[in-house]
């Protein structure tokens, strides 16, 4: 898992720019060639998609996406003036939600800017925090998008607990390699009333969230109905990611270590430690 982490933040971080005012961005151009896309003009579908999916957003595209021209040396000396588009963080994560879903890369992106983007929208300093603080924050985001999973999965004919059940163990399957809930709860030697969110390392953490992030998005994009269906659905996203972990030689989430201390024993320091510093 680490290994597919570090896969990530060489291919990404590698063509990401700093300007003047120390914000990050990408050039289209440079993304479209580490997205393996041999056309430049079969790129710009995937960004005019990207820029839709932007607007429909209620975000302001040309926040993220701004036009540019670029002047690239010719043979004998001559020159010559292409464009090419300046990417936010977001509009980078728009792209690769629209682009060919069969490219390993993509999956690749997929996850990178998923999860970077939320980080980034969690606190500006993520990589600066302990593990401990970033397994609270992943744990948080993971409770909202639970919610907003469950709300996806209900639409899509998911009603009862039991459902519910069902689907989420279609999603952890995927993921864990055939597991369920209460295998990874027997695996990880928690008692009965401990929750398995809660005693996840930030990386299991991360792969859970992304796997429930993108079965969100997938449930709502591609209009899914019937449990059956959502289940297939949410057991292909899991399967996805832990495809491209195993592909990339990292360690499957059902062997990452369980963290000794669990995510309530966490926040509780965290409080703590609040209310001493507010005294």
């Amino acid at each position: 898992m680490s290994d597919l982490k570090e896969y990530q933040e060489k291919i990404f971080e590698e063509i990401k720019h700093i300007n003047e005012y120390e914000e990050e961005f990408w050039y289209a151009r440079e993304l479209q060639k580490v997205l393996k896309y041999k056309e430049w003009r079969n790129f710009k579908l995937v960004i005019g998609k990207a820029i839709q999916a932007c607007e429909n957003s209620q975000n302001r595209a040309l926040d993220h996406f701004v036009d540019v021209n670029k002047t690239i040396p010719m043979p004998k000396d001559a020159t010559k003036e292409i464009e090419d588009i300046m990417l936010s963080r977001y509009a980078c994560y728009l792209i690769v939600q629209n682009g060919d879903s069969r490219k390993q890369v993509i999956a690749l992106g997929q996850t990178y800017f998923a999860v970077k983007t939320r980080q980034q929208e969690l606190i500006d300093d993520y990589d600066q925090l302990s593990e401990d603080q970033k397994r609270f924050a992943i744990r948080n985001e993971m409770i909202n998008h639970n919610k907003s999973l469950a709300e996806a999965a209900d639409v899509a004919g998911v009603k009862t607990p039991i459902d519910y059940a069902i689907f989420q163990n279609h999603g952890y399957m995927g993921l864990y390699g055939g597991l369920k809930a209460k295998d990874i709860h027997n695996k990880k030697g928690l008692k009965k009333s401990q929750k398995i969110l809660d005693h996840m390392g930030s990386t299991e953490l991360a792969a859970n969230l992304f796997r429930a992030t993108q079965t969100d998005e997938k449930l709502r994009r591609d209009q899914v109905k019937g449990k059956n269906e959502a289940n297939k659905t949410h057991y292909e996203v899991g399967r996805t990611v832990r495809k491209t972990i195993e592909e990339l030689g990292g360690t499957m989430p059902e062997e990452l270590p369980t963290p000794e201390k669990s995510i309530k024993a966490i926040e509780k320091e965290l409080n703590d430690k609040k209310k001493l510093e507010d005294e």
